[in-house]
């Protein structure tokens, strides 16, 4: 089954108060060129729940262009580059709310809803105030030993986005490394939208995600742009403090609207320089 489709053609997937879920590690092989052509795109989804393991540039992005109502993430940030500009104004402002995770909580949630499962039983936050900011999570007593442990309830998932290095028609994938919780959300999602560097028509060898549970398969090649996409290409570092610079500035919508001809001129150098063309 050929699912290889134009990236205009899922940004309607994204719909208001959905969970949505993005693939990657803080600035490692995320889905950028997926959140500027959805900020492009009119009218903006409002209201998402966003979910991310650790959430950087390509969330802070999503938050400054209003589309999250709240956040679901261990840890939001540009790790070296500092703070997460879009992201921390909005919480300054009090116009985004932080539903408090580890990576237990996370990890758990999802191994939950994997298995059809309420909830998920861990050792995690056992002794900890947690409990205080999440009241919507329980214990539970196990029945063999009388342990007290934590049912964490299972987290739900509408949309996952996740960029890869290659793809295949059928929606098999290779991440390339760093394969975080990416091959759960395709089993979690409703819906699994994949951006990928390179589409084949068959991949050789062994994969890191099956093709069956996902929806799509865009190619766009350089679609992690500035954060990095190992071994295709490092992240940028003097993209992610331009793009620093214009959220402080006042200039995060100037940075947004420009920022696929960024993406493609970046494209461009970069192929001219191995002496291909795009």
């Amino acid at each position: 089954m050929d699912k290889v489709v134009p990236l205009t053609a899922v940004l309607p997937l994204i719909q208001n108060n959905q969970t949505i879920a993005l693939g990657g590690l803080t600035i490692y092989r995320r889905p950028v060129a997926f959140v500027r052509a959805l900020l492009q795109h009119q009218p903006r989804p409002q209201n998402l729940t966003l979910l991310a393991f650790t959430a950087g540039l390509a969330s802070d992005m999503l938050v400054g262009g209003g589309c999250v109502r709240q956040t679901r993430s261990c840890y939001f940030g540009l790790e070296s580059f500092g703070l997460a500009p879009m992201f921390t104004k909005a919480v300054e402002n009090g116009r985004l709310t932080i539903i408090e995770e580890s990576e237990a909580s996370i990890a758990c949630g999802l191994r939950a809803a994997v298995g059809q499962l309420g909830f998920m039983p861990s050792r995690a936050w056992q002794g900890t105030d947690l409990f205080k900011v999440r009241p919507d999570v329980k214990t539970v007593v196990d029945p063999y030993s009388g342990e007290t442990l934590t049912a964490f309830p299972a987290i739900q998932v509408d949309v996952a986005i996740i960029h890869v290095l290659k793809a295949d028609q059928s929606g098999n994938a290779i991440l390339g490394g760093n394969p975080t919780i990416d091959e759960m959300l395709t089993h979690v999602a409703n819906t699994v939208i994949l951006t990928a560097e390179e589409v084949v028509e068959k991949l050789e060898g062994p994969v890191d995600l099956s093709g069956l549970p996902v929806t799509a398969v865009c190619h766009v090649p350089n679609g992690a742009w500035p954060t990095s996409c190992y071994p295709a290409y490092p992240l940028d570092g003097e993209e992610i403090l331009r793009y620093i610079d214009a959220c402080h500035n006042g200039q995060f919508e100037d940075y947004a609207n420009n920022a696929i001809r960024h993406s493609f001129d970046h494209a461009q150098d970069r192929s001219e320089r191995s002496g291909e063309s795009l």
